[in-house]
């Protein structure tokens, strides 16, 4: 397993590498229509915590790809990702203010050049991969499949949906689980299956249930960061899902309980690692610092 210090660098290196990536991908600023392709890389650049695309690359890695070929797919997920987050946070969702400490895309561009941007991203996270030549064309297609079913109404959309249909009602915990799936949860599916389909053979059911593991933790971390983190750390204001009459695994199960549900859903996510060995090192780091973030 990685020590701290070993995880912390290769996590920067990750975040540092998808930066690069995406800044060339992405359109230049002045590029027409300029204003739309500004939007694009003020709601993407300078900003997260990239987890989503460092999956990418590390389970990649483990399995033997090489890192030029997980560029695109990192980028792809980002991209979805961001697009995912852009469309959140609108009036008609969930009317957000702050996006990493910043105004969201809407409050500094305008509600209707948001949907657009949201609409570009997610387009152009499909052209990156359609346009990865380095990889196979079997391969590739099994990106795209999975990059679209995360995007779908089994996954980002109907999560939203359902999401929507939940505010200012009380929801069970398994429909708490439905939704969730469908949203983080779907994006992480998503990344760690990019990374397992650029390498010739991965244990996609072990890595299938590690993401499902390693995705609900995430969110149920979340909720806690929502009632105790405060808005320097977290970029925008604490308490933000309970004024908008959501269910989250605090309410549903208090502080401490979430905890416990956390630690849980880490230890089994460790145990679906086991087919990787010791090739899995950083990613047992990574899970760890997922479920044990402070923002």
């Amino acid at each position: 397993m990685s020590r701290p210090e070993d995880g912390r660098a290769r996590l920067g290196g990750f975040q540092e590498r998808t930066e690069r990536a995406l800044e060339a991908t992405l359109p230049g600023a002045g590029e027409e229509p300029r204003r739309l392709h500004e939007a694009m890389r003020y709601s993407t650049l300078d900003g997260g915590k990239r987890l989503r695309p460092t999956l990418v690359y590390a389970v990649g890695e483990a399995l033997g790809a090489a890192s030029e070929t997980l560029d695109a797919p990192a980028c792809a997920v980002e991209l979805l990702h961001v697009y995912s987050l852009v469309h959140d946070d609108l009036p008609a969702m969930d009317n957000a203010a702050l996006r990493r400490g910043r105004p969201t895309c809407h409050r500094r561009y305008g509600e209707a050049n948001a949907i657009l941007v949201g609409d570009a991203l997610q387009a152009l996270a499909f052209e990156q991969l359609i346009g990865a030549t380095t990889i196979p064309p079997r391969r590739r297609l099994r990106m795209l499949a999975e990059l679209a079913a995360t995007s779908g109404g089994h996954g980002l959309v109907g999560g939203q949906f359902m999401d929507l249909e939940a505010t200012g009602r009380r929801i069970d915990r398994q429909s708490l689980e439905d939704i969730h799936l469908r949203k983080t949860g779907a994006l992480i599916r998503s990344a760690v299956l990019l990374g397992a389909a650029a390498a010739p053979q991965a244990p996609r059911r072990a890595l299938k249930a590690y993401a499902r593991c390693i995705g609900l933790a995430f969110q149920i971390k979340d909720d806690i960061l929502d009632v105790e983190g405060d808005i320097q750390m977290l970029g925008k204001p604490s308490g933000s899902d309970r004024a908008r009459g959501l269910t989250t695994y605090s309410e549903l199960l208090g502080t401490a309980g979430s905890a416990r549900a956390a630690a849980e859903l880490l230890e089994e996510a460790h145990g679906k690692l086991e087919p990787l060995g010791e090739r899995a090192g950083f990613l047992h780091w990574l899970s760890d610092y997922i479920v044990n973030r402070e923002h």
